[in-house]
């Protein structure tokens, strides 16, 4: 089973497509892993085995019926889990929210349209703070989703059941959001891969707003190769989504490798000086070594971002205004302390304060290109904080320095979140606690190359191994 549930996505849909093992088979796997696992971790809120093995059998009849693979989809038989933040026709969709604790859609997402026709098999929904509100995974629905590397500790958000599932072999891949972190602080606190990719790569839809590009859709697995196998299924247009982007998602199943020779990289420390948790800094500083064995030329250089903190506050803040606002008149009583925040900051507004946000993030959209003409890639922290408490909500102070609200100790990601360039997490190391902590890179690159920040990824991967490590509950007998 352990051989199954940790094999790459990618060679698991080859053994399918050629007959040499069953979706059943893969199927089974995976449900025993959960089983197993979940009660530990409660990765997966939402579970559904039958349903799931009656469609890996279909699929095994319809494979031994035809004895082809033709025309049966990149993912088929691969089962996946949706963050409980994308709808799906006929299945339990809280949103983290005890307002939604009974919700059953009518309608998929796009993207669950996508990974079926792909042939992925839905094997149920993967746990979220209530609305993705925030870098640490809990609701009242459900309760919280520790990291699988130390049970005690968070493994980040709002991602973060999705993250965990993929970490412990529950799943070969998930799909995650990300607005501030979503993707890269899970991947980074679980020591799996989360990319951000450019807005417009994977369509949003259903939306309140089609045209909004701070939030984005994106991939999460445990290798980089299978994190854009993932998303070459998941990416590419919809004209339900006005600003999706035309190229197919078939670009991101080409071969990663890449010679870097040459290639200038930014290195950061702290983003031009935000805090940064000295473990953290610890464990990048010991990496910079591998891209100049790549042959990179590095040098440590930081871009411009003054402005991102209004930028991206007022705009995020607008959002939760827009999505939440009518819920807080209805159900006051019934949000998170965090979600009345942020509706009640977007509440304050006026339109010169919005106008100087919008103003302001095309101008650190303009400085962003601009360093990136000198820099191909920008290498830098993903989180300022290693893994902590998941009796605690969130973090209000690093090396003594006060935070002024919950998300502020993520400024390493949204900063970029609002230059609207890709970015991924990748594992780096991990710190000396006991037990030891898993610590990401984050790689940026230049806007809508997307493949390239892959394919660094993927050269940092293939020569540090780190991404090998395995949660110890996971390897367990």
């Amino acid at each position: 089973m352990k051989d199954l549930v940790f094999q790459s996505a990618k060679k698991l849909a080859r053994l399918i497509r050629t007959r040499k093992v069953s979706a059943a088979e893969v199927m089974k796997a995976h449900i025993a892993q959960i089983e197993r696992l979940n009660p530990k971790v409660n990765a997966i809120v939402t579970f559904l085995p039958e349903a799931a093995l009656k469609e890996a059998r279909k699929l095994d009849a319809k494979l031994a019926r035809t004895k082809s693979a033709d025309g049966i989809g990149l993912l088929a038989g691969l089962p996946t889990a949706y963050k409980d933040m994308i709808v799906t026709k006929g299945i339990r969709t809280t949103f983290g929210s005890p307002i939604y604790k009974d919700n059953v859609p009518d309608s998929d997402h796009v993207l669950v349209e996508r990974l079926r026709a792909a042939g992925a098999i839905t094997l149920g929904k993967t746990n979220t703070p209530e609305f993705a509100a925030g870098s640490q995974t809990f609701n009242k629905v459900f309760g919280a989703t520790p990291n699988p590397y130390d049970l005690n500790m968070t493994c980040g958000g709002s991602s973060g059941g999705a993250a965990v599932a993929v970490a412990c072999g529950m799943l070969p891949f998930a799909d995650g959001s990300d607005l501030g972190a979503s993707l890269r602080n899970p991947g980074n606190f679980c020591n799996v891969v989360g990319f951000r990719p450019t807005p417009g790569r994977t369509p949003y839809y259903p939306t309140g707003d089609a045209w909004a590009s701070l939030s984005v859709i994106g991939p999460l697995a445990r290798s980089v190769e299978d994190t854009a196998f993932f998303f070459s299924a998941m990416a590419g247009p919809d004209l339900r989504s006005p600003i999706s982007i035309t190229e197919p998602g078939s670009i991101f199943a080409k071969p990663l490798k890449r010679n870097f020779k040459k290639v200038r990289v930014a290195w950061s420390r702290n983003l031009g000086g935000l805090p940064v948790d000295k473990r953290v800094d610890a464990v990048l500083q010991k990496q910079r070594k591998v891209f100049e064995s790549l042959g990179c030329i590095v040098e440590e250089a930081e871009p411009d971002l003054m402005g991102a903190d209004e930028a991206f506050h007022v705009l995020r803040a607008v959002g939760f205004v827009q999505k939440y606002g009518g819920l807080l008149d209805t159900h006051r009583a019934q949000l998170k302390d965090t979600v009345i925040w942020n509706i009640e900051e977007g509440r304050k507004l006026d339109g010169p304060r919005i106008a100087k946000a919008m103003a302001l993030r095309s101008d650190l959209y303009r400085r962003m290109r601009e360093f990136m003409d000198r820099y191909e890639f920008l290498l830098l922290p993903v989180n300022q904080v290693p893994p902590f408490p998941v009796t605690q909500a969130y973090i209000d102070e690093i090396n003594g320095q006060k935070l002024g609200n919950y998300i502020d100790w993520m400024k390493t990601c949204y900063y970029i979140t609002i230059t609207s360039h890709p970015a991924i997490s990748v594992p780096a190391g991990f710190t000396d606690d006991q037990p030891a902590l898993p610590v990401g890179l984050q790689i940026v690159g230049r806007y809508r190359d997307d493949f390239g920040v892959l394919q660094l990824a993927h050269a940092f991967e293939e020569m540090t191994q780190v991404a090998l490590r395995r949660p110890p509950i996971a390897l367990e007998a």
